[in-house]
């Protein structure tokens, strides 16, 4: 009995010093604080969700370069992610609060702190809406491939969306029952994906006859897309990727709620995205030697596959059993699910903590805490509604969700690379207890060409010739985001993030784990 009395004082102590942490931030405990390291890397490798992003966009590295833009492509995007989010965690170690990248922004600026916060929210916010509408929608769509193949349901644009509004109503409520639910379910979902991929890979390697060549599966090329310079067209088949690997901020929009979020938190978002790395690399290889025709009449019936996903059709055309392929598009179903679910948590988080410093319009409303569940009901209602609106045009158009993808990788990755930034330009930065000592700067840099790079490249035509059905529309959306940023900070952000995040009065010890001394402001 004495044993477990010092466990709990032990537990006990190590959420008192998160919450003086916090409190040295400028923030008072309100989420209740109920995750573990494990739950926290869960939360963003659910939203990775290499059974998501790899499975939904196959089709977009498929046209647009084929196995080797696949395959290569993921490990080369993989391998520059990993800086990305190795100087993000180093930056969310020293704060780790629910609002992340524009907090952290806010402290990193020399000068003008409040528009550098207010910009980088923006872009996080929306962005975060983007994710989820197109994590929610690609579920839809892949939980209509499903019921082709098992019922016999035609997938309609009309039917699809109806799905993707049960999909995600149903996230919203398991968000709003309270975050050890939420805990639970990321735990059950890592273990999903880690193992679901085990079953995939097992499965299209044991049962096929044959498979494709090590080295066309590697260096293979087919090109869709009416472009001519290969180069350009491998280039803009990474997007599949690219949009992969976002939603890995979640651990930090979670880390109030995360025990010894200053070394959990950024620990989850390198783990989530190294994990990802390496599984989404076997996956991928494995799916795309099993491709049973790699003609390049062969490789494009897979893109027009009546399933509408070329994966499920690559499950039926090598592992000859109808049932097995079924199967494993359930696994890839169920894994979608818990991505949705976790990206409405990550949203909802940062929309909380975004309206908690009065940057939202409405922000009294969102930055509310349920007192029964520790949950922010209202943001998560407020992102649900969004990402909804967001993804309607997918109704008229399938050129809206590669739209939302590409909106929810430029939006995402100008709001992760402008901390990581800012934090090179200070040179009075205190590392926290979780950093990356001496390669810190070439980390950082290495960073933020990276995403400079992707920038520029998605919003470029990914298809010609460029008409109305195939125009690129993320770089309006991306002026949009920035016009609205401009006009609504000269219009009422000014008077309303008048005091931005809080700034402390003198910057704590570089290991603040321990959070002694008092709060400067805290809200």
């Amino acid at each position: 009995m004495t044993s477990e009395k010092q466990a709990d004082a032990g537990l006990d102590e190590a959420m008192d010093d998160d919450a003086r942490a916090l409190a040295e931030l400028g923030y008072t405990q309100e989420l209740h604080r109920g995750m573990s390291g494990f739950s926290n890397f869960a939360v963003s490798f659910s939203i990775i969700s290499i059974l998501a992003g790899c499975i939904t966009s196959y089709g977009i590295a498929l046209r647009s370069g084929g196995p080797s833009t696949l395959v290569l492509g993921w490990l080369i995007v993989g391998v520059l992610v990993l800086a990305v989010a190795a100087a993000m965690a180093e930056v969310c170690s020293r704060y780790p609060t629910a609002g992340g990248l524009y907090f952290w922004a806010g402290r990193l600026a020399k000068r003008n702190r409040r528009e550098w916060a207010w910009f980088t929210g923006w872009f996080n916010f929306l962005g975060e809406v983007a994710v989820t509408a197109a994590i929610d929608f690609g579920c839809a769509t892949t939980w209509m491939a499903f019921m082709n193949l098992v019922w016999g349901v035609e997938a309609t644009p009309g039917r699809t969306f109806l799905l993707f509004l049960g999909i995600i109503l149903v996230h919203a409520l398991l968000n709003v029952f309270g975050v050890n639910l939420v805990s639970l379910l990321s735990n059950v979902s890592a273990w999903w994906h880690v193992v679901g991929v085990l079953v995939i890979v097992v499965a299209l390697w044991a049962l096929p006859e044959k498979h494709q060549s090590v080295s066309w599966t590697l260096t293979g090329f087919h090109n869709e897309t009416g472009w001519s310079f290969l180069p350009y067209v491998f280039l803009m088949g990474l997007l599949m990727a690219q949009y992969t690997y976002t939603g890995y901020d979640a651990s930090a929009h979670v880390a109030e709620e995360t025990k010894n979020a200053s070394r959990a938190a950024p620990r989850g978002i390198v783990t989530s995205v190294l994990v990802s790395v390496i599984g989404g690399f076997v996956l991928l290889y494995s799916i795309t030697a099993a491709i049973t025709d790699r003609s390049e009449e062969g490789l494009a019936k897979l893109s027009e596959s009546a399933t509408g996903l070329p994966p499920a059709q690559i499950f039926l055309d090598s592992l000859g059993s109808p049932g097995v392929a079924k199967f494993l598009l359930f696994i890839v179903c169920v894994a979608q699910f818990f991505c949705g679910m976790a990206s409405v948590t990550a949203n909802s988080r940062m929309s909380y903590a975004f309206s908690r410093d009065n940057a939202l319009p409405g922000s009294r409303i969102w930055a509310k805490v349920n007192p029964r569940t520790g949950t922010p009901t209202n943001s998560i209602w407020l992102c649900v509604t969004l990402s909804v609106i967001l993804a309607s045009p997918a109704l008229f158009s399938s050129t809206a969700y590669f739209a939302v993808t590409s909106i929810a990788v430029i939006g995402l990755y100008i709001a992760y690379v402008i901390p990581v930034l800012l934090r090179r330009l200070n040179r009075d930065f205190t590392p926290g207890p979780w950093n990356l000592g001496r390669f810190s700067g070439l980390i950082g840099w290495v960073a933020v060409v990276w995403v400079v790079i992707i920038c520029i490249l998605f919003v470029l035509p990914p298809v010609a010739p460029v008409d109305v059905s195939t125009f690129n529309y993320a770089p309006v959306a991306v002026l949009v985001v920035l016009a609205f940023s401009l006009i609504s900070w000269q219009v009422s952000g000014k008077k309303r993030f008048m005091n931005g995040p809080p700034v402390a009065e003198a910057e704590p010890p570089a290991d603040s784990s321990s959070g002694t001394g008092s709060a400067p402001g805290t809200r």
